[in-house]
């Protein structure tokens, strides 16, 4: 059903008893964090969430609060404790942390951590969880330590671990609870990853508050290891001008949350120096925004990855590409032969968001996210024009091969607009907390159905081939997201026409657009019960999201 034939009726009891069984869960997990305070919480100014009180101040901070042009800051890396060959063993603390953006005003984010103790005042360490750098054939072993208000869980986004490893919803870990998460890195697992929380009806929340981080897994035999490479995590920011994290207001929960402000590792609007030709591993982290990245119509560069590692060959002379929110892609950008500014920018891209009152809301403009200075030094040889060679054959990306099981998938959307909180579109009005009462009269839906952590939707047999058929039915876009294996994209079906995909490339993440059928291959090679959702984290947590169980 599209949203704008609205329904009279009220929702479902279905999803009323699964909302109530949430309530409930959060109440006692609420209950059970005010009677044993963590002690690192001591002394703290509020968050505005429902459990430290809600922001304080009247409205947003403005567009020009924080300041741009500093250098972009360098991620963490998380350090390597184990002294066992093919071993990273690590450990990461999800807790509050004070953070200062707005001066006089610290702010208090979730963040992953090495340890339980804060930064120092003024730091300048990124509110980023730190870098997970690993090899194939690595065993990792993650000791995570909850230190939230809230269960929380660790989500190995993209990355081929077993399902019990995988951070699912249905295996959360309580406030001041801990867990060890183990897992080997099979040859050929190389690529661009992440990491962040997949506790159900609180993910989004825990991670416009901070939690999320970087996961990259290298080759031996990678042909561009010997690359510059650079790292760039998107997030988004929805600031109070007291300096809390905004709660999410109705908007935030129908089309998905996009803060005023765009942080690219940690900074806002920071400034890069490129002196030769560099590798870019670039993550989408936000919540919803969608990023259709420029560096301008005259400065081209090179796809040469996506989610799931390298492609087979460059994609060259690129002025734009759209990561949809959870992609992650791998670009070449070369330094050119003429010093000269430049930025790097979200192109206005049209996803179509919902109004409150009436049709759709207006695409966002152009945003710089980046300021971008490109000059060689003088008598190096791309000063000279010469450029780095680029291989022409990267590796190979054979086809899965034919499907021996066909599946479907339909996203769909509702809006009972009479049961929704407001009903004007002011920004600000009648804020909705992250988690206290989910909103009433929105319905996102997978084959019809709202998720129900009891069900299984769709079975799968272990290590055949599949053909599955996405189908958008809403009027917006939203991303597909399949836990534990990469996918590829074989033909995409808008308006009538078919297009098969030009190239094969290893993917967990696939945007459909409103009306957009899109047909993926994928297999899975572990039994257990998987998730896929719509990566829009609102809407995953609203219920667009479904079991696949493997046997």
């Amino acid at each position: 059903m599209l949203r704008r034939t609205f329904f009279a009726q009220t929702l479902s009891l279905a999803l009323a008893s699964f909302f109530t069984r949430q309530t409930f869960a959060q109440h006692a997990a609420h209950s059970a964090h005010a009677a044993h305070p963590m002690p690192e919480m001591a002394g703290m100014p509020e968050m505005g969430s429902t459990v430290m009180g809600q922001p304080t101040g009247a409205g947003l901070a403005p567009m020009d609060a924080l300041p741009v042009g500093a250098p972009l800051p360098a991620l963490r890396t998380l350090a390597n404790t184990s002294r066992e060959p093919g071993v990273f063993r690590a450990t990461l603390v999800a807790h509050p942390v004070p953070h200062q953006w707005l001066a006089g005003a610290p702010t208090l984010v979730w963040q992953y951590d090495p340890q339980t103790q804060h930064p120092a005042p003024g730091s300048t360490e990124p509110a980023i969880g730190p870098l997970i750098d690993v090899r194939e054939g690595d065993t990792v072993e993650i000791r995570f330590i909850n230190h939230l208000p809230q269960p929380s869980t660790i989500h190995w986004h993209g990355l081929p671990v077993p399902p019990d490893q995988d951070g699912n919803p249905a295996d959360p870990v309580a406030p001041g609870a801990s867990r060890l998460y183990r897992f080997t890195l099979p040859r050929g697992s190389a690529g661009t990853y992440w990491y962040h929380p997949h506790p159900h009806m609180m993910t989004a929340e825990q991670v416009f508050r901070g939690l999320a981080g970087p996961f990259i897994v290298r080759a031996a035999d990678d042909p561009l290891q010997g690359w510059p490479e650079r790292h760039l995590f998107f997030t988004d920011l929805k600031l109070a001008q007291d300096g809390t994290i905004a709660p999410n207001e109705t908007l935030d929960w129908m089309n998905g949350r996009e803060g005023q402000f765009v942080l690219l590792n940690g900074a806002h609007q920071p400034r890069i120096e490129v002196v030769e030709d560099e590798r870019w591993r670039v993550w989408n982290g936000c919540n919803a925004r969608y990023l259709k990245l420029t560096l301008g119509a005259n400065q081209r560069f090179s796809q040469v990855g996506t989610d799931g590692g390298l492609l087979a060959q460059p994609r060259d002379g690129l002025t734009e590409l759209l990561l949809a929110p959870g992609e992650r892609a791998e670009l070449i950008v070369p330094v050119g032969s003429v010093a000269h500014q430049g930025s790097l920018s979200a192109a206005a891209y049209d996803r179509g968001k919902m109004a409150l009152s009436h049709g759709s809301l207006p695409p966002d403009p152009a945003r710089v996210l980046a300021q971008v200075h490109f000059a060689a030094p003088a008598g190096s040889p791309a000063a000279a024009g010469v450029r780095r060679p680029l291989p022409a054959q990267l590796r190979r990306v054979p086809a899965l091969g034919t499907p021996v099981a066909q599946k479907t998938v339909v996203f769909t959307e509702a809006m009972e607009m009479d049961a929704l909180p407001m009903q004007h579109d002011a920004p600000g009005a009648t804020p909705m907390t992250a988690h206290a009462a989910l909103p009433r009269g929105m319905k996102f839906m997978i084959n019809g159905a709202v998720f129900d952590p009891s069900q299984v939707m769709l079975t799968s047999r272990r290590d055949e081939v599949e053909q599955w058929s996405l189908e958008n039915r809403t009027d917006m876009d939203h991303p597909f997201h399949l836990h534990g294996t990469q996918f590829q994209v074989l033909a995409r079906e808008l308006n009538g026409i078919n297009t098969p995909e030009p190239f094969l490339a290893w993917r967990d993440t696939v945007n459909l657009q409103s009306g957009e059928t899109v047909r993926i291959a994928t297999l899975q090679s572990m039994t257990g019960e998987r998730m896929f959702h719509c990566h829009i984290l609102e809407h995953e947590d609203l219920g667009m999201m479904a079991t696949l169980k493997v046997i």
